[in-house]
């Protein structure tokens, strides 16, 4: 596991980060940056490519983004030969994470249970913060329900279940040791939950988390493999916590015909371009589905401009 050594420290001293990506796949990482008083620069560079283009600019770490598990590996790997400080787990884990039957090998061995991946079975996706002091912590689990539609919590479960589903996301990443942010995700088949695999750092899912939690992941991140403590969330001024998780609904959203005025539990997290091609992200939260399904169907009429295909079947998911 890690603990607060000389890493840790030099870590504590960043000040310029470079940023993998573009679009929104960079945006949080880079808002998360700014929010710590850091600069940061973005590069749609791979590999070595983008870990000289950070050293040109100063840059002393590198932040992956939302990058698949087997480009945070050869990124990590890149990193360590060039002295960058990489903002994810230890390349170790990650090439765990790039490997199903590896990550699911070290889940056994902590003593989570198993599932069997299949596209009938219901998966469940929860994100755990840890540092490096072996404190973790699960958030709110997100179902996706369509490719372009998620919602958290996920409606399958009892509170029970949801409980016992963040004692074993604990249980296991503190047996991988993992430090930063990672999501398992689990099957739930004939009400039993499994394991099938988990993957490193930003997913582009985090808000359904964050506004159910008042924790800002992206942030907490960072935060986290720079060696400092874990927080935990402060329940919400509208009633949701750890024990009252509310809803919140993802879309990903077309090109818009027409305008979204925002309002209370609305958020658009939306690309710098413009095309065919720049996709959009609508989250909408409330303190139960009623209320969020009703801020949906007005978010999602206002962008389309009345003509919302789809928007009444969500809401009465």
């Amino acid at each position: 596991m890690y603990s607060p050594d000389s890493e840790s420290r030099r870590q504590a001293r960043l000040r310029c980060v470079m940023v993998a990506g573009s679009g929104l796949a960079a945006l949080r990482a880079g808002q998360a940056c700014t929010e710590l008083e850091m600069a940061w620069h973005g590069g749609g560079e791979q590999g070595d490519a983008l870990v000289a283009h950070a050293q040109r600019l100063g840059c002393d770490a590198l932040h992956p983004g939302e990058a698949t598990p087997q480009q945070q590996r050869r990124l990590a790997r890149a990193c360590d030969r060039a002295g960058l400080v990489f903002i994810g787990p230890r390349e170790p884990l990650i090439a765990a994470m790039c490997d199903d039957d590896a990550s699911r090998q070290l889940m056994r061995e902590a003593g989570l249970p198993l599932g069997e991946p299949s596209p009938h079975v219901p998966r469940l996706h929860l994100p755990v913060l840890a540092d490096s002091r072996g404190q973790a912590l699960a958030l709110v689990e997100h179902e996706w329900l369509l490719d372009d539609f998620a919602m958290a919590p996920s409606e399958r479960l009892t509170p029970e279940q949801r409980a016992y589903l963040g004692q074993l996301a604990v249980q296991g990443t503190r047996a991988m040791g993992l430090v930063g942010l990672a999501t398992l995700s689990f099957t739930l088949a004939d009400n039993r939950l499994g394991f099938v695999t988990m993957r490193p750092g930003l997913t582009g899912y985090e808000g359904l988390a964050e506004v159910l939690s008042g924790l800002d992941l992206a942030v907490e991140q960072i935060r986290l493999v720079m060696g400092e403590r874990l927080r935990r969330p402060r329940v919400g001024h509208m009633g949701h916590g750890p024990g009252r998780p509310g809803q919140a609904r993802w879309h990903l959203l077309a090109p818009a015909r027409g305008q979204l005025g925002g309002g209370p539990g609305v958020r658009l997290d939306r690309p710098a371009m413009v095309g065919p091609d720049a996709r959009a992200r609508l989250l909408v939260w409330g303190r139960d589905g009623a209320e969020a399904g009703r801020r949906e169907s007005r978010a999602l009429a206002e962008w389309y401009g009345d003509k919302t295909p789809g928007a009444a079947s969500c809401a009465e998911i």
